[in-house]
């Protein structure tokens, strides 16, 4: 803490707090994510990988790598700032972090790194798991490095918002079973939607981790079922639109105390 500037101590001490927190349950925070997201990679590639046709010449076992690899990080992002938010204003603890001498700013990226941790582990841990399984490649990596900072900032952020305007456990657990999840699996993870009969796929494109999965599909396979652009433009636009709503949450206070 030493060489820490005085004025930013309390931003480096809430993200260790949030850090330490998901490193002290590693096996439900990261090893659990890894490990079901694993066995997605043997049950549908290994499986049935040899039954199923190449996907723009790429075998099917490797195709659907990315795409578990954002569902597992979404989530984790999602859950751990949703919960560690929701937890903060039920046991009144946020009270004594928002009455520190530090800036809203400061508290919410505080909290917001402890979800970006958890996801960088979790995406870490899958693609270093898939290396060994089935070697998937990483043809363009500032495009990944890029989606991965809009996939953390997003579904951070979206935990967070979540995680004020819940009034119990279960509200947040709800966004993620009823909402997230879904998307994500209707999101391209599995298939590409150039394979889905007209209104579907038309349908997909207005759905938000789709584009999250092609710009993550792209880094990592240089292929994608839309302009990588368009994919990484409407991620963009989503990701500032949740970052500037939790910042005035935090700015105005609204809720954090109720």
């Amino acid at each position: 803490m030493a060489a820490v500037p005085a004025r930013r101590r309390g931003l480096v001490a809430l993200a260790t707090r949030e850090t330490a927190r998901v490193l002290k349950l590693w096996t439900q925070t990261v090893a659990a994510p890894i490990l079901s997201s694993s066995l997605f990679i043997v049950v549908f590639g290994l499986s049935l990988g040899d039954r199923i046709d190449a996907i723009d010449g790429i075998a099917y076992e490797v195709y659907i790598v990315p795409g578990l690899i954002t569902m597992a990080m979404v989530q984790a992002a999602y859950s751990n700032n949703a919960s560690s938010i929701f937890q903060a204003r039920f046991e009144r603890y946020i009270n004594d972090v928002l009455s520190a001498p530090m800036k809203p700013w400061e508290v919410n990226l505080g909290i917001t790194l402890g979800g970006v941790m958890r996801s960088l582990l979790v995406g870490a841990g899958l693609f270093a798991i898939s290396l060994l399984v089935t070697a998937v490649p990483v043809r363009e990596p500032l495009v990944l490095a890029g989606a991965v900072a809009l996939l953390v900032g997003l579904f951070g952020s979206l935990g967070i918002v979540v995680g004020i305007y819940a009034e119990s456990f279960d509200h947040h657990m709800a966004v993620n079973s009823i909402a997230i999840l879904p998307l994500a699996f209707l999101g391209g993870v599995f298939y590409s939607v150039e394979s889905l009969p007209s209104p579907w796929q038309e349908l997909s494109l207005v759905n938000p981790l789709f584009h999250l999965v092609q710009t993550m599909r792209f880094g990592f396979l240089g292929v994608s079922d839309v302009p990588v652009g368009i994919a990484l433009g409407v991620t963009a636009i989503l990701t500032l639109t949740v970052v500037a709503w939790s910042a005035h949450l935090f700015s105005t206070g609204r809720r954090l105390k109720a």
